[in-house]
């Protein structure tokens, strides 16, 4: 049976197993500082305890990575208790550590002391900086401004208490790491798929400063900055692509729900799963256990078929039966959701909204054990170029530079994937078209440009349910989009007639009438509202406010806490 070890794992005997994957997490106080770092296989195993952190895929057991709930509070789910904004400053967060700056840099200093050569030093240079930018990227994301550690402190090291740098400091900091790892990281190094390389670096760049371009220039921080950062995502995607090594799988959903992603042609970076040593429970959430369902607002976002917004597609059936809602629709609208109706007192497996996901069940494995519980062994993507593909695509838009032939080298080769062949978009002007014809969605929101809401429309798509839509909403300032009062569309689900379903248990229907909506969350005090714009940043937890103040530091909260 093949072993993989994906994070840190230094007895001897131990080292001896380690190959090329990684599946768990082994303790970490076997490492000698001085003897340890005397050969490339050492600085290997090293950079494994990275991976399980930041490459979490479906997660493992019972403990979910980001994909279907990993961030839930959006518009796209319509639970019957919306997940809630901060509302205190908290004692402690666990969000606020340097463990992991504090690991990628000793990892760049002690390379220095490897017999290597200097291509090898600086692979795994790239390797410890590429770690170090995820993690700021990560703490910037959550918290803002912050310190920057870029070497190795002691406990009585000054420096300890440093004052919180402007997020444009830091976030330039992680770009001189990312433009180093892209620049020195190998193209090839170990198992394709299992293990970092330039292009699951470039992958990441265009995330990350896609996110940062947009926050700088929706929040208004930084318009110049934010166009640079927009300038290197865009690049960094481009590399990608115009590197020819990866393309969109043949079957969407199976980008999701494989038993095996080896050598998938979409994947710059996946998680490998096997019965009896590491699993997770995602594709029986999908399966046989009750769900939160999407809302109707998310069913609503998909395109019909020729290409429009079902407010003004002649193929649009309406959504009085589930047959209506997926007939003429964007295929990837049934490769993600369920085409019938799961409604409580009539399946065990039923949806908070009616409608129901199945994009991560795999179909092979859903009665056999390993289908159920958190034995599921489905393979996870981590970063796919379907996601590289709609970065680019966005970077472009918000730079002004997209034209046809860039919306065919990204969001048109999205959807002229096999079995999904949607019409082509095209830009006449700044108008979103089809077949020649330009059209504009009546449900825009009025703020954002009709090419670029297509843009952004493209992307809820195409990633629907993989963990990124609150991070969407909040770097465009959108978090409105998620009150339940001002948009009740986001708390409603299927439109059932109560007669025909009279073993109904939990499905309220909207006005209490006898046909309507489903209202997942019809308490008023269980609404989800958007009222302080403070809440696009976490608040700093009191402990370490406190323990700056010891040192006679301060350290500033954010805004409006």
């Amino acid at each position: 049976m093949r072993k993989k070890i994906y994070t840190l794992l230094l007895a001897a005997a131990s080292l001896a197993a380690c190959q090329k994957n990684f599946l768990e997490r082994s303790p970490v106080d076997r490492m000698e500082d001085d003897t340890y770092w005397t050969n490339e296989k050492n600085v290997r195993t090293f950079a494994w305890g990275f991976y399980t952190d930041y490459f979490s895929g479906y997660g493992s057991g019972f403990t979910w990575g980001r994909y279907f709930s990993g961030q839930a509070l959006n518009d796209d789910f319509a639970p019957t208790s919306p997940g809630q904004f901060i509302r205190n400053i908290p004692a402690t967060d666990a969000g606020w550590s340097f463990s992991n700056v504090r690991r990628a840099n000793l990892m760049i200093d002690r390379i220095n002391r490897v017999q290597m050569d200097d291509a090898a030093k600086k692979h795994w240079s790239g390797i410890g900086r590429f770690f170090r930018a995820l993690e700021y990227a990560n703490l910037v994301k959550k918290y803002g401004d912050m310190p920057w550690y870029d070497k190795v402190l002691t406990e009585t090291d000054a420096e300890l208490y440093r004052a919180r740098d402007t997020r444009v400091f830091v976030m330039d900091k992680v770009l001189e790491d990312f433009k180093f790892a892209a620049e020195n990281v190998r193209v090839s190094d170990g198992e394709a798929g299992l293990t970092v390389n330039k292009y699951v670096v470039l992958g990441f760049m265009s995330r990350i400063f896609l996110f940062q371009g947009t926050w700088l220039k929706y929040h208004n921080v930084d318009q110049n900055k934010a166009q640079e950062y927009l300038q290197d995502a865009r690049w960094a995607a481009d590399e990608v692509i115009k590197s020819g090594k990866y393309a969109l799988g043949p079957d969407y959903r199976k980008v999701f729900s494989s038993l095996d992603l080896t050598g998938h042609p979409e994947m710059l970076l996946f998680r490998r799963y096997e019965a009896g040593l590491i699993t997770h429970t995602l594709n029986s959430y999908n399966n046989r256990e009750p769900q939160s369902g999407p809302s109707k607002n998310a069913i609503e976002s998909y395109l019909c078929s020729d290409g429009l917004p079902i407010s003004i597609s002649p193929r649009y059936a309406g959504d009085k039966s589930i047959t209506n809602v997926m007939s003429n629709r964007d295929p990837r609208l049934t490769a993600t959701f369920v085409p019938a109706l799961r409604l409580d007192g009539y399946v065990s497996n039923y949806s908070s909204s009616g409608y129901a996901t199945w994009k991560f069940l795999n179909e092979e494995i859903k009665d056999l054990p390993e289908g159920s519980s958190n034995l599921n062994p489905t393979d996870a993507p981590v970063i796919r170029y379907g996601e590289i593909l709609i970065n680019y695509a966005e970077a472009t838009a918000e730079l002004g530079l997209l034209t046809q032939s860039e919306l065919d080298k990204s969001v048109n080769v999205l959807r002229k994937r096999t079995a999904i062949n949607m019409p082509a978009l095209q830009v006449i002007g700044n108008q979103p078209a089809v077949n020649g014809t330009a059209y504009d969605d009546p449900k825009r929101d009025p703020t954002v440009s009709p090419i670029l809401w297509e843009i952004r429309r493209e992307r809820r798509i195409e990633l629907m349910m993989e963990g990124f839509r609150l991070d969407d909403l909040r770097r465009w300032k959108k978090l409105a989009y998620t009150d339940t009062k001002a948009n009740p569309d986001i708390n409603k689900g299927v439109w059932i007639r109560k007669a025909d379903y009279p073993n109904l248990k939990t499905a309220i229907i909207e006005n209490n009438a006898p046909e309507g909506y489903i209202i997942p969350a019809w308490k008023a005090e269980s609404q989800r509202l958007f009222e302080d714009p403070k809440v696009y940043l976490d608040p700093l937890p009191l402990d370490q406010i406190k323990l700056y103040s010891d040192q006679g530091k301060q350290l500033l909260q954010n805004p409006g806490w």
